[in-house]
């Protein structure tokens, strides 16, 4: 059965009230498969299921639902329900589900958290949203540099269940300074009677108040189960955890392709998104790509008259913008991808410019070679002249500026996504209408 027709199954179930086929189809069901349905579930549909479940299961499919789901799914649960819920859950969790809820339900939720819950969730609602300490776990297990290696793990073993990860394991000293990170692998393989700041090794942290985003890559490049969060004093106060760190990454590619496109990602599946929503994520570009457009049509009003005595070269204007708009998406993606992995920063953009400029310049002879013999067969020698140096000289103006914007973005401390093929292309191509006239201009004589 195929995820479509279970969907359909199951909304029949609700609505014949067939509560017993459903019961016995969510026990069987694999916990991740159970998710994944309510994922895409009407919130309505999705509560039902959800109260069919068992406690334990139920707790375990709420942690792996997207934060969007859990709000939707909260709203049409009981009071009493959702504080199960939320007992159930970690604090990072929780701040997670209370960042998507509206003010009013998040003001109640909190009055319902119990005081040991409470305590663990205040110092992550001190952060602020986007940082990574607005992520990390505030639940974990320490060692310090002179304790005994079995000491430390007779309180793993003990106390594991108190903790999100018992995997990584950092060092600190009195002052609660980070000194070192041991994994639970190194401390079983270690001898009993070692001293921890003897295995240990040097740690790779965060600061809490770092972008949540280059944390989690700083967690997955560095292949690391957890990465510890510090203060500005160096001390520790959480740690990322390797299922977040991948959980953030997902969220921030799919935000950078939804604005690489001209819209704001949806929190909720497609169809279960409404159209009023969904409008509301393509209004807001379409509006400035409309205004932005608007200096396309002013430079060809500015050349109306050079349009009126060669016809010919209005024919070339959708291949000439066409191409200054992709070469410059082309740069922008790239750039922006590099970026997001690190691989370069702001004090490179010497280094892209330069780059930029040669890559264009290339593709540009590549493409003007091309326009200047098919444009001077069809129609005449100067012509293709024309085409051929605009296409040459679109394709360095357009890499070089799609090459940079994404550069500039950040150094501004914009997401470099903002700076993507939309606007570029519609930079592109006025920019590329004012080179492509100047250049008849002066080769025709007009």
């Amino acid at each position: 059965m195929t995820m479509t027709e279970t969907l359909e199954t199951i909304h029949d179930l609700v609505q014949r009230s067939d509560l017993t086929t459903l019961a016995k189809f969510a026990a069987e069901a694999p916990r991740p498969e159970i998710s994944e349905l309510l994922d895409r579930l009407p919130p309505v549909d999705a509560a039902v299921v959800f109260r069919l479940l068992p406690k334990d299961t139920s707790i375990d499919v709420f942690e792996r639902l997207e934060p969007a789901a859990q709000a939707d799914l909260v709203t049409e649960l009981a009071e009493a329900e959702v504080v199960g819920v939320f007992e159930a859950l970690d604090p990072d969790d929780v701040v997670g589900l209370l960042d998507e809820l509206p003010a009013k339900v998040t003001k109640r939720l909190l009055q319902t958290l119990s005081p040991r819950q409470r305590t663990a969730t205040a110092p992550i609602l001190g952060y602020p949203q986007g940082s990574i300490g607005r992520k990390m776990s505030p639940e974990y297990l320490i060692a310090r540099p002179d304790e005994l290696v079995q000491t430390v793990l007779a309180r793993t073993q003990r106390d594991e269940a108190q903790y999100e990860t018992i995997y990584t394991i950092p060092v600190v000293d009195h002052s609660r300074t980070l000194v070192g990170v041991l994994s639970l692998r190194e401390l079983m393989r270690a001898e009993g009677t070692d001293l921890v700041g003897t295995v240990m090794n040097t740690p790779v942290s965060a600061a809490a108040y770092d972008s949540d985003e280059v944390a989690a890559r700083r967690c997955l490049d560095g292949g690391l189960l957890a990465l510890p969060v510090v203060d500005r004093e160096e001390r520790l106060v959480g740690l990322l955890t390797i299922d977040d760190a991948i959980r953030i990454i997902r969220a921030a590619e799919d935000e950078d392709q939804a604005r690489a496109g001209g819209t704001e990602p949806l929190r909720r599946t497609y169809l279960l998104t409404p159209v009023r929503q969904i409008a509301r994520a393509r209004a807001p570009w379409l509006l400035i790509l409309a205004i932005s457009a608007i200096l396309t049509v002013q430079v060809l009003e500015l050349y109306e008259a050079t349009l009126a005595e060669v016809i010919a070269l209005a024919l070339f204007i959708p291949l000439l913008t066409g191409t200054g708009g992709n070469a410059g998406a082309q740069a922008a993606t790239t750039l922006t991808r590099a970026l997001a992995m690190n691989e370069l920063g702001t004090r490179d953009i010497g280094r892209v410019a330069f780059k930029e400029v040669r890559t264009g310049f290339t593709l540009g002879l590549v493409l003007g070679s091309l326009g200047f013999l098919i444009a001077s067969l069809v129609y005449e020698l100067p012509i293709g002249i024309v085409i051929g140096l605009t296409l040459l000289a679109v394709c360095t103006m357009a890499a070089t500026v799609g090459g940079l914007m994404p550069i500039i973005a950040k150094a501004c401390r914009v997401d470099p996504a903002v700076f993507s093929t939309p606007f570029i292309s519609t930079f592109c191509d006025a920019t590329g209408l004012i080179i492509y006239f100047t250049i008849a201009r002066a080769i025709l004589g007009i």
